[in-house]
């Protein structure tokens, strides 16, 4: 074929052949590919020029060029073929395994910070006589809100805070809880009093930032009895509060709020110093939770009688408590499945919850 070839085309296989011989690796064939067969490679010049050529030379010009053409092609993908095998050759080689070496540790998975806190207040209240139960995430408007006395005009159901799925049959539209409480209704449906109980679970609500989540976690808890008050209602939140972040003597303050199911209704507040946010100390106080005692029309919709029937509850978001505890600034790496962060912040699994003990 060489023979049928001008002495420019000639050259320009003569050219190539060399440098392919003289690349070693991939990277530097690519090279060559492109200079004599890319958009503004020497052979696509070659071919483009081939419209300048006189008529009685183009014919013959342009079969010179293909034949040239397909003999490059043929030597540079013979030459990647020989390239890739050597690659592999030196990689099996280079990666062989020696079937003789011990078998490498396998590494203990870790307990994901949420989970390890929802442990540790099942611990502490368990020891109180709690027991934890759960209820769906997508819940009716009557159990979310009616039940527990929240007014139709209340900001808690507007559209822009709340996720709403499609109405059926003419009813209220179900609505991903946005919060556990509707468990409590549903276990005061069912489960006549006394009731000893908390509540953990997903929630969901239209706000995502540094320090909130659209979907997070929250631990409520129900008790009712006979002749309870609100002392009552603090000693149960002093002993958790101290026996969670592991301060005896943590500073506990409540302050009178308002939620539509208690009545009265109390924030918690806890010592911290506001410059190093360090808990305990420095003068400074950080809303913790919600309480308060149950408001008696929300015992009456569940069929309990509150001229005979008393009862606190309680609520609070585990991963902002998870990020007080362990002085997590951010909220967003909880979600994310960075192994990196597991790695730093997740707990060994073979460890015991032991702060039952402290109650």
């Amino acid at each position: 074929m060489t023979s049928d070839l001008t002495d420019d085309l000639l050259a320009l296989k003569t050219e190539t052949d060399a440098a392919l011989a003289a690349a070693t690796d991939l990277r530097a064939w690519d090279s060559i590919r492109i200079a004599v067969l890319g958009r503004n490679g020497t052979l696509t010049g070659l071919l483009r020029d081939l419209g300048k050529t006189p008529a009685e030379q183009r014919r013959e010009r342009g079969a010179a060029l293909n034949r040239l053409k397909d003999a490059l092609n043929e030597a540079i993908e013979g030459r990647k073929s020989a390239l890739e095998a050597a690659a592999l050759d030196e990689r099996l080689a280079s990666e062989r395994i020696d079937p003789t070496l011990p078998a490498r540790p396998r590494e203990t998975g870790l307990i994901h910070p949420i989970s390890r806190t929802i442990e540790e207040i099942a611990a502490i209240f368990g020891a109180m006589g709690c027991t934890i139960i759960e209820g769906p995430d997508v819940e009716s408007d009557w159990h979310n809100f009616t039940a527990l006395n929240i007014p139709e005009h209340h900001p808690a159901r507007a559209d822009h805070d709340t996720f709403y799925l499609p109405a059926q049959d003419g009813k209220p539209p179900p609505v991903l809880r946005t919060q556990t409480s509707p468990v409590q209704i549903r276990t005061m449906l069912t489960q006549p009093p006394p009731i000893r109980v908390i509540v953990t679970g997903r929630t969901y609500r239209a706000d995502h930032d540094a320090t909130h989540s659209p979907m997070f976690h929250q631990c409520e808890g129900l008790i009712i009895d006979r002749n309870l008050h609100l002392g009552h209602l603090k000693g149960c939140l002093i002993d958790f509060l101290r026996t969670f972040f592991g301060i005896s003597d943590l500073p506990v303050r409540f302050r009178s709020s308002y939620f539509p199911f208690t009545e009265p209704s109390m924030e918690v507040d806890i010592g911290w110093n506001r410059r190093t946010g360090d808990l305990g100390g420095g003068g400074d106080w950080l809303e913790i939770l919600g309480s308060g005692m149950v408001h008696p029309r929300v015992l009456a919709n569940c069929g309990i009688d509150p001229r005979e029937w008393q009862g606190f509850a309680w609520g609070m978001g585990v991963e902002r408590i998870t990020m007080l505890k362990h002085g997590m600034t951010d909220l967003r790496p909880f979600y994310e499945s960075d192994l990196r962060w597991l790695r730093h912040y997740g707990f060994n699994p073979l460890m015991p919850t032991m702060l039952h003990e402290g109650v």
